[in-house]
């Protein structure tokens, strides 16, 4: 590493992401003849074009598709290590970045926010939107951001701030023609559904699959909060965090029904990178999350009829 030169480190992630060495320059206040020299040095340390034209465009070559998420993770590890303090003053900026759905963002991520906006204003809260790819890279992920809000069950192996329980409620339109009442564990088996992006990574969805029923899916979701109107005005049926329920179902013509069986309750958890573990920002941040996770526990529940 004492032969490498670490401001390589942000040229390859502007190359590789801009896919132009003059607006990789611009990017990063560079001269283009300066990027130019950069381009060529990291080619000769990877031996690998990095970027090959096609008309007149670059592409990535195999090894750069790669390195482009290697580098900005590794711009993002730097940035952390050199941002770093002895000691963490909430009254000061500092910029936090949580990983979340759109449930974990609208319940617990909105129940954080209002806690920052009070106590500590200068304190910038990125919500930042949690794709399946971010689940299956969740260490990775995890190393450049400060946390992903997650139910147990999606991932584990690393350290979590446990914050609040939460049931399944079904949803089913109100004038629906087969239902009139709450729906029965046959009713899920025959009826269409939709459901969040990828049905097996809720736990609830395995306890189904093991109880001999499979989901006869319709509709793939991209967020929580959109499952109403998808369902409303159809024979669809859809499973819905209750807390979410209660701030999403609004003026749709839905019903908000108990589950017909004793589904595995959503556990969620604040996941976080062991490398955190000392730093005070990070700690001062699970310690409002923990005070977050129990408020929410605490808070009474309206009825979602």
């Amino acid at each position: 590493m004492t032969h490498l030169d670490f401001n390589l480190v942000a040229a390859l992630r502007a190359l590789l992401e801009e896919r132009n060495v003059t607006r990789a320059a611009a990017r990063l206040g560079l001269s283009q003849p300066a990027m130019s020299a950069a381009l060529a040095r990291l080619r000769r340390h990877y031996g690998d074009p990095l970027l090959t034209r096609a008309g007149n465009a670059y592409e990535l070559t195999p090894l750069a598709a790669i390195l482009r998420e290697r580098s900005a993770a590794a711009c993002d590890m730097l940035d952390r290590v050199f941002s770093a303090q002895a000691s963490f003053d909430p009254a000061e900026p500092r910029d936090f970045t949580l990983a979340c759905s759109d449930y974990g963002a609208a319940v617990f991520g909105a129940a954080l926010a209002r806690v920052l906006h009070e106590h500590a204003p200068q304190i910038r809260l990125h919500l930042r939107h949690l794709s399946p790819a971010l689940v299956e890279n969740a260490a990775t992920v995890l190393s450049t951001i400060d946390g992903m809000v997650l139910p147990h069950g999606v991932i584990d192996g690393l350290p979590a701030v446990e914050l609040y329980q939460d049931r399944w409620v079904c949803l089913i339109a109100d004038d629906h023609p087969d239902v009139p009442g709450g729906p029965t564990l046959d009713d899920l088996n025959r009826l269409p559904w939709v459901v969040y992006q990828r049905a097996y990574d809720a736990p609830v969805a395995r306890q189904l699959s093991m109880m001999g029923t499979s989901p006869r899916v319709e509709v793939y979701a991209p967020t929580f909060q959109l499952l109403p109107l998808l369902v409303e005005k159809t024979r669809r049926v859809a499973l819905i965090q209750e807390r979410l329920a209660r701030l999403s179902v609004g003026g749709a013509r839905v019903r908000v029904e108990p589950c017909p069986f004793p589904a595995v309750p959503v556990q969620m958890a604040l996941w976080w990178h062991p490398h955190h573990k000392h730093d005070p920002a990070h700690i001062w941040l699970r310690e409002r999350a923990t005070e977050v996770g129990q408020a929410l526990r605490n808070a009474p529940e309206p009825s979602t009829r």
